[in-house]
């Protein structure tokens, strides 16, 4: 019978740390450079273009992460709000095939992080 080591709080919160650092510079880049993606759906395609950059930018700018909406500490989701509604934005990180959940998400050379923008009544 295998055991699987755990690591320890100092190695889980470095770990931690670098999700959410490489999610933040994805968020607030829109860099898709390596490989990821940024997908909007139907309900933000509707709206004009001034209000999807808009709302992109409000995306870019987002820091309230907190222990309700981040308990993980990720950074991978957010709200945000433009002329009433609310707006949600998810990140999720994939193996390079993006076929299943990512081995190491800290790791860039083995994830895509696919971000998903959308109205919070498409959700």
């Amino acid at each position: 019978m295998t055991t699987m080591s755990t690591p320890d709080t100092r190695e889980f919160d470095e770990i931690t740390r670098r999700i959410a650092a490489l999610n933040d510079a994805f968020r607030t880049s829109f860099d898709n450079a390596s490989g990821n993606h940024i997908v909007a759906t139907q309900g933000i395609h509707a709206l004009l273009d001034k209000d999807i950059h808009a709302i992109f930018d409000l995306v870019r700018s987002f820091n309230q992460f907190s222990e309700d909406n981040d308990p993980h500490g990720h950074h991978d989701f957010g709200m945000v709000t433009h002329k009433n509604q609310d707006i949600f934005w998810k990140i999720d990180a994939y193996d390079k095939t993006m076929e299943h959940g990512s081995p190491d998400p800290s790791d860039p050379d083995q994830t895509t992080r696919v971000m998903t923008i959308m109205l919070a009544n498409e959700y």
